[in-house]
């Protein structure tokens, strides 16, 4: 477990390469599909501000009694980072972007190979940086040494749940699917990122189970409970889009003047 790689914060660092690694993916789909428009740049601005501004803060508020809770400038200094709150922060800031420079094109399907890649990425920073998960008999645990342990706050000398590679296992995997044949078929336009949301919330759900994270309440962790408050209703949204017909050969092949554009 190390917290630096060289002069830089092995968990920044990181971060830093997802974001480049999803700003390429982002670029080459758009030139692909011949979305070029330069109020595009607002956009990635956007979802950027807002992931970061939701990464930092999406943890604030833990408890009902708010003074409880810490100051919001020793939560953006000192506070546990979010992936589910940077993921909704950036979705946020992509349809602030847009309602404001007026760009009104679907991005999802430019951004659901992007995330993916990112994610995956960015991963191996919480990988090598914080507490890897709950005890575990399976031969594949990491075991902490004393060091790590006290630091990540994990038990040493036993077998811990590599849930940070379960995740960039799913990445990866969510991004071959992605880029290698989703993105050549003719789904409504957008809905590939929606699809990567509810696969992500499910698995992350399922994650949780062996995560390790402080259970809030019912046995549950916080992202358990924010998960089951808005998975349900990114499936509602696939059913509904189902149901009246959006999908009606979507896993076909995709006609060739929408691949080639």
């Amino acid at each position: 477990m190390h917290e630096t790689l060289g002069p830089i914060p092995a968990h920044e660092l990181f971060v830093l390469l997802g974001v480049l690694a999803a700003g390429a993916v982002f670029a080459l789909e758009a030139r692909r599909r011949g979305q070029t428009d330069e109020r595009l740049a607002y956009v990635i601005l956007g979802a950027v501000v807002g992931g970061a501004v939701f990464m930092r803060l999406g943890t604030w508020m833990q408890h009902v009694d708010l003074r409880a809770n810490a100051s919001l400038a020793e939560q953006w200094l000192y506070g546990n980072r979010s992936i589910l709150g940077g993921l909704v922060g950036a979705w946020l800031g992509v349809h602030v972007a847009k309602r404001a420079v007026g760009y009104r094109a679907r991005t999802g399907d430019l951004f659901a190979p992007a995330v993916a890649l990112g994610m995956a990425v960015g991963r191996i920073g919480c990988l090598l940086t914080e507490a890897p998960g709950t005890p575990t008999a399976g031969g594949w645990g990491i075991t902490l040494d004393a060091a790590a342990a006290e630091r990540t706050g994990a038990p040493a000398g036993v077998g811990l749940h590599p849930s940070f590679v379960y995740e960039i296992v799913f990445h990866l995997v969510a991004f071959g699917v992605l880029w290698l044949w989703l993105r050549h078929r003719a789904l409504p336009p957008g809905e590939s990122f929606v699809w990567y949301v509810a696969s992500y919330g499910v698995f992350r759900f399922l994650v949780e189970l062996v995560r390790g994270n402080e259970v809030a309440w019912a046995g549950l962790t916080r992202p358990q409970l924010f998960l089951m408050a808005t998975v349900p209703l990114v499936l509602l949204r696939i059913a509904y889009q189902a149901r009246r017909g959006a999908y009606r050969g979507a896993l076909q092949p995709a006609p060739r003047e929408q691949v080639d554009a």
